[in-house]
């Protein structure tokens, strides 16, 4: 006999844990939290390749509820975000609601009961009249297309399935991909491997982190008066959550002015850190900035300037035994390959196959062009409520910040559909193409739309399929409140 619950949550990463804690205040005591893997975080669990940290300064990542003041950089690492995960599951006494080492296999809406029919991939039915999908959309490792990836004799990896156990010291090392992971673990690779080759398809734009570590005498000079160390924070984080939604924004906006900016910024760095002006060249791009993701990176240049590490702008033709043919017909000999190649994108491809009214599949409904209401929630599809939707990525400020006002819209759902005396809810398509359109329409004036800019925020039609439109601002106050003439009420 299934389990029955009032919501289930499935995922643990920052979004399902934001959405425990919410869900708990606000009274909604019967959930529980699912995710396969045996400890919460998500992807900050499932990526330990070297060098690992978001990109976002930590002053913006943590969420507005939960203030750490035991950071130990500006930019927080891979580990630490993952402990932080953690202690907020146990600071707000969530462990009991934790179903870790069992994934969510498939969630079926039944028509007869108006519920979600769910079963995880060890076999446990539940019962749920809600469901809240904390799944993410950068998960899924993905591998190029490349003939005889599979042949080379020595170990390969990718940067998200990173193994520990393969040594790299004095190693000779290929690195295929130069975005956002590969700038990351390259410099921490070059300390050990003995050689580098790092593979670069299209060069990106890199701006300063300026990060560094918190030191000691500064946590310790702050904990003398917690008051106005939190006073303190709050400002900073204010100040930089002005600068990111106003000025880094406009970068995206395509002014002028934001696009003659960060272009500079770009360029200073390249050329205070790459003297070397034929090295240069191949890493300016000829693309406008923005329309693929920014890199914020301080160590990057630096890495290419060492003598052992050599970057290669040929395509690559073959993967043998050996190593890797280019273009140029140049055999690269290696002991070991490492793919920073990211993630699948536009199609979400859950691994829980979701199916709503009328047998509707959503990984085949959004395997081309996703989309939903407000990001959150889709018709065809009551009482699902989904953090990290279609069109709610963003370029500029930070993803926790949209997973909170998620989170809270998803609540006022729960309680509105409570007080209005129904079972479910779902947005009528009419609301749905009415936002959708209005997004398109706003994103056609982004620097994304260029049409001349390949990336993977958007499908092969050219729709911006991940990307918000606008200031979080903006979705902060589309998220404020539930109207209820935009859903179908049922049961």
């Amino acid at each position: 006999m299934a389990t029955k619950v009032r919501v289930a949550v499935v995922g643990a990463g920052l979004g399902g844990v934001a959405a425990a804690v919410k869900l708990k205040e606000a009274g909604i005591d019967d959930f529980l939290v699912f995710d396969r893997n045996k400890k919460v975080g998500g992807v900050w669990h499932e990526n330990k390749y070297p060098g690992c940290c978001c990109d976002t300064p930590v002053a913006l990542y943590e969420f507005s509820f939960a203030p750490n003041p035991g950071w130990t950089h500006l930019f927080p690492r891979a580990a630490e975000v993952q402990a932080y995960a953690e202690n907020i599951v146990e600071n707000h006494q969530l462990s009991s609601h934790m179903k870790l080492g069992d994934g969510m296999a498939s969630a079926v809406w039944n028509e007869a009961s108006n519920t979600w029919t769910l079963k995880t991939e060890n076999g446990a039915e539940y019962e749920a009249d809600a469901v809240i999908a904390g799944m993410g959309q950068l998960n899924r490792p993905s591998y190029p297309d490349i003939e005889g990836r599979d042949a080379f004799a020595g170990p390969s990896m990718h940067s998200a399935r990173w193994d520990s156990n393969v040594s790299l010291k004095g190693k000779r090392v290929g690195v295929i991909g130069s975005a956002a992971s590969a700038v990351q673990l390259i410099p921490e690779v070059a300390k050990e491997a003995a050689h580098m080759t790092v593979f670069q398809r299209t060069p990106n734009w890199v701006i300063p982190r300026n990060d560094r570590e918190i030191t000691d005498e500064e946590k310790a000079l702050m904990m003398t008066d917690i008051e106005l160390a939190m006073d303190l924070g709050k400002r900073n984080r204010d100040l930089l959550y002005d600068n990111a939604d106003h000025f880094f924004w406009k970068a995206f906006e395509w002014t002028p002015e934001g696009r003659a900016s960060f272009t500079r910024q770009a360029i200073n760095q390249l050329e205070a850190q790459i003297p070397d002006p034929e090295l240069r060249k191949k890493l300016l791009p000829d693309y406008p900035i923005g329309c693929k993701r920014i890199l914020i990176c301080d160590d990057f240049y630096p890495t290419l300037m060492m003598d052992h590490v050599e970057l290669e702008t040929n395509g690559i033709s073959s993967i043998n035994p050996n190593g890797v043919e280019t273009t140029d017909d140049v055999q690269h000999d290696f002991d070991v390959l490492i793919y920073a190649t990211g993630f699948e994108t536009t199609g979400w491809r859950w691994s829980m196959e979701v199916t709503g009214q009328n047998g509707q599949n959503l990984n085949e409904l959004w395997e081309e062009s996703p989309e939903a209401y407000l990001g959150v929630t889709a018709t065809g599809f009551p009482n699902l409520f989904v953090l990290y939707g279609p069109n709610t990525n963003l370029g500029h400020n930070t993803i926790t910040f949209m997973l909170e006002h998620q989170v809270a819209y998803t609540i006022k759902a729960l309680k509105a559909l409570e007080e209005a005396g129904a079972k479910a809810l779902m947005p009528s398509r009419a609301a749905q193409d009415r936002f959708n359109d209005e997004i398109q329409k706003d994103l056609a004036g982004t620097v994304w739309a260029d049409p001349h800019c390949a990336s993977w925020y958007k499908n092969a039609d050219g729709r911006i399929t991940q990307n918000w439109s606008s200031h979080t601002r903006a979705y902060a106050a589309a998220t404020a409140n539930v109207d209820m003439a935009d859903y179908e009420l049922i049961g």
